[in-house]
């Protein structure tokens, strides 16, 4: 079905949930599917820039609903306190884990539980939070995870054997690795809960090449350098706007035709309107999404019974 971003469905129904909400796709996102009319909520870890974009939506968003909640992907009390507050909550009809580490350490870190800092931002937390918030999905009709992958995912390997990258660091490797964990994550979520028989759906999208030089400015949320723009917009034919970027995940969201089987991004790959394309084998493979679950669920410290 085509799909026009600037026509949007009405949302007035829908509580959406976005972790890292507050800059870049994210808070696109999240702008947008305000507009659309849906209750949108922030989770992000710093609390002055989750407010900025909260003050942000409300000022280029007449009437919107938007309101911010901690989130701390690498701690597990925060991760689990903003499951523990959706499970609370009267329904909530999607979950975009949108939130991630873009720009890793040149030196291998961790968190405070020893896992790998990117792996943990960009994967682990996530794991955790959709096992422990899941039934809050599961109560709402139709309701959806959007896993938020990337065009790195072609580019890089996972390696099952280091997982953790303890014997092969770079801040590539890492980078990489991560997103297509998470693709592999968000695939064989969506083979569980088929094969579970439940009624929510795990997507996994991209959004292209999206620069912050090419998106519109937003005090306290994307303010490039004259530099920035100028370096940024020497690749304007293949890259664009996170703005536009974030026009895949809300058709994730919104359009009732997209089903778990698809991979949304740009159709033109790096840009453009959001379209059905092909996944890397790696990231779609049963047997490595068979491989990976226990690997995640002994670094994230959580079992996850798709029941």
């Amino acid at each position: 079905m085509a799909w026009d971003p600037a026509e949007l469905p009405d949302a007035h129904d829908r509580t959406v949930v976005i972790t890292g909400g507050n800059a870049g796709v994210g808070y696109f996102t999240g702008e947008q599917l305000a507009r659309a009319g849906a209750r949108v909520v922030l989770a992000c870890r710093d609390p002055e820039r989750a407010e900025a974009a909260v003050a942000a939506i409300r000022r280029r968003v007449r009437g919107a609903r938007v309101e911010a909640t901690p989130l701390d992907l690498t701690d597990h009390a925060s991760v689990d306190a903003l499951a523990a507050a959706l499970l609370e909550r009267e329904r909530v009809d999607a979950l975009v884990l949108n939130a991630g580490m873009v720009h890793p350490p040149r030196e291998r870190r961790t968190d405070r539980y020893g896992n790998e800092l990117v792996l943990s931002t960009n994967v682990l937390g996530h794991f955790r939070l959709v096992a422990r918030a899941l039934p809050a999905l599961e109560r709402t009709a139709g309701a959806r995870i959007v896993s938020l992958g990337s065009l790195a995912a072609r580019l890089g390997s996972l390696r099952l054997d280091d997982l953790q990258l303890e014997r092969s660091y770079t801040s590539w490797r890492a980078y990489s690795g991560s997103k297509i964990a998470a693709q592999v994550f968000g695939f064989e979520l969506e083979r569980r809960l088929r094969a579970a028989g439940s009624g929510v759906t795990s997507l996994v999208v991209h959004p292209g090449y999206s620069t912050s030089g090419r998106t519109p400015g937003i005090r306290g949320v994307n303010q490039p350098s004259r530099a920035k723009r100028f370096a940024d917009n020497l690749q304007a034919a293949w890259t664009q706007g996170k703005d536009h970027g974030a026009w895949v995940p809300v058709r994730a969201v919104l359009d009732p035709t997209v089903t778990g089987d698809d991979y949304l991004g740009p159709a033109g790959l790096t840009k453009g309107a959001p379209a059905n394309g092909r996944a890397a084998r790696s990231s779609r493979s049963p047997r490595t999404g068979a491989r990976l679950w226990p690997l995640l669920e002994a670094a994230s410290d959580q079992e996850f019974t798709v029941r």
